[in-house]
């Protein structure tokens, strides 16, 4: 994988006197910030478990289409028997191509990197595969059903695309590799010697796919020096929080001990709260568990404290469903949407899209579009003023989209763009109040919904908790169901949550 030692000086200087003076906190603060810009200017991170997936699933069609356009050329017969018996074939065939590459490590973010190197061993697996062909054509005594040359020119077709197609893959890999999308950019909590026996220890294993961007430590004395291995401490972890919701961190790793248990708790209630996996370092501790109990970065191990949710396949599932759901209902409800937007238009004056900022993922600002449901000169930017009952600010065609949940559909714009999902925690307004206290000031874990995209539609508003947050208990029970979504998320839970939906907006109690 990338050399992390690149990684390091692209960041950061490669001497601690160079540029940062180490007592002063501008200085300190200045490079905080420098370091956040560049890791914002990088290209968005790609999953090495996603292209892995995708790969199988490119060399499988690949492989049939290989087959179907050998079949084409050589064989004449087109009985519904004979394609049937080819078709069998070529399908078991190419699932048993893919059990086989993955058996012999050829989907790894080091083979797919390989490039001529793999060759070798991906000839051998396909060596492998037709004499395992061959070998039932002639056992089974069904020699006679399928063509010779067709399997002769399959066999020499698979060789030749396969080893074009490994090194072209190749090229684009390393290209993602040297910008380093593959890697799981990692944050050190804790310096001192933990952290710079771990830095070591990952450092020599063969595949720790992560680069280290810095330390955060709250220590100022001797334990927890201004640079630990190369690598600078960055600041404290009240800024870390601040840091990893503006830069694209994937992974936070505690070096404390153990024994430590105050100083762990006290960091993950403050942490937890991030879209970040995070680990505990168990490299140096004495006390040891089972396997099973550990997961490994490289050949270091760790405990997992929290996982990152949607990550990986999930991530990429819920992001086609989004789009996929939100282009089919953008066209179906088309019409409906145009006789809402004359309506808008012709009972007030002003724009028929009202556009607010909100939170979406990780606390970043974005802007939700609706129909405009207010007066112009009522019209509420911040939601400093939660919407009652009769309020004089909202129109009569605002009341009822607003309590049909109508005005909203103009966010499937949203979805498509990846500011929204059509499931999540619904998306509140930066100045968003229950009992005259912002919502974050109410709900100690509040930011905690934010790990994933807000959505549309949720687990909350499905439960009864939707329409208008006045006191602090039904934000409470808001975030409370919004984060036991987050942790049980599924494409099902998805799917039953949008079938739910139009019966909840049936219940207009709430809906102002």
């Amino acid at each position: 994988m990338q050399n992390r030692a690149n990684f390091r000086h692209s960041f950061i200087p490669a001497h601690p006197a160079a540029d940062v003076d180490e007592f002063d906190p501008m200085a300190k603060h200045r490079r905080l910030k420098q370091i956040e810009l560049q890791l914002q200017d990088q290209a968005q991170r790609i999953s090495p478990l996603v292209v892995s997936g995708i790969m199988r699933a490119m060399e499988f069609a690949t492989f049939v289409a290989t087959a179907a356009t050998a079949h084409v050329l050589y064989v004449a017969d087109y009985t519904v028997d004979l394609l049937a018996a080819y078709a069998a074939l070529t399908i078991g065939a190419g699932l048993g191509l893919t059990i086989i590459l993955k058996a012999a490590g050829l989907y790894t973010s080091e083979a797919l990197l390989g490039g001529v190197r793999t060759l070798p061993k991906l000839s051998f697996a396909l060596l492998v595969l037709f004499s395992a062909i061959f070998a039932f054509v002639f056992f089974s005594k069904i020699g006679d059903v399928y063509s010779r040359v067709w399997l002769g020119s399959w066999m020499l077709a698979s060789f030749g695309t396969f080893w074009l197609s490994r090194l072209a893959i190749a090229m684009v890999v390393r290209r993602w590799n040297a910008n380093g999308r593959l890697n799981r950019r990692a944050v050190i909590v804790g310096g001192g010697a933990a952290a710079e026996d771990l830095i070591a220890a990952l450092e020599a294993s063969a595949d720790s796919s992560i680069s280290i961007v810095g330390i955060f430590d709250d220590r100022g004395d001797d334990r927890s020096p201004s640079f630990v291995a190369g690598y600078p401490k960055l600041g404290t972890v009240a800024q870390l929080e601040e840091f990893a919701r503006k830069a694209p961190i994937d992974l936070l790793i505690f070096t404390l001990p153990l024994k430590a248990e105050d100083r762990l708790l006290a960091l993950a209630k403050k942490l937890w709260i991030l879209p970040v996996d995070i680990r505990l370092s168990a490299h140096a501790q004495q006390l040891r568990y089972r396997p099973r109990a550990y997961s490994y970065i490289g050949n270091v191990p760790f405990l997992d404290v929290f996982d990152r949710p949607l990550a990986d396949w999930d991530q990429f599932a819920k992001s086609v469903e989004d789009k996929l759901i939100a282009a089919i209902t953008l066209i179906v409800a088309a019409p409906l949407m145009l006789l809402i937007a004359i309506a808008v238009k012709l009972e007030s004056r002003g724009p028929v899209l009202f556009r607010q900022k909100r939170y979406g993922f990780n606390n970043e600002l974005i802007e939700v579009f609706k129909f405009r449901s207010m007066y112009v000169e009522g019209c509420d930017a911040h939601a400093a003023r939660l919407v009652t009952k009769d309020d004089p600010r909202v129109t009569r065609i605002g009341r009822i989209i607003r309590k049909t949940s109508l005005d909203e559909l103009p966010q499937l714009f949203n979805v498509i763009r990846g500011e929204l999902s059509l499931v999540g925690p619904r998306p509140h307004a930066t100045q968003a109040k229950a009992d005259n206290a912002l919502y974050d000031d109410v709900v100690e874990s509040y930011f905690a919904r934010h790990r994933i995209k807000p959505g549309m539609t949720g687990w909350a508003q499905i439960n009864g908790w939707r329409g208008e947050t006045d006191t602090y208990e039904k934000i409470r029970r808001r975030v409370e169901y919004d984060l036991y979504y987050i942790e049980n998320w599924s494409l099902f839970l998805d799917l039953y949550i949008l079938l739910r939906t139009p019966f909840a907006l049936m219940d207009t109690e709430q809906a102002y």
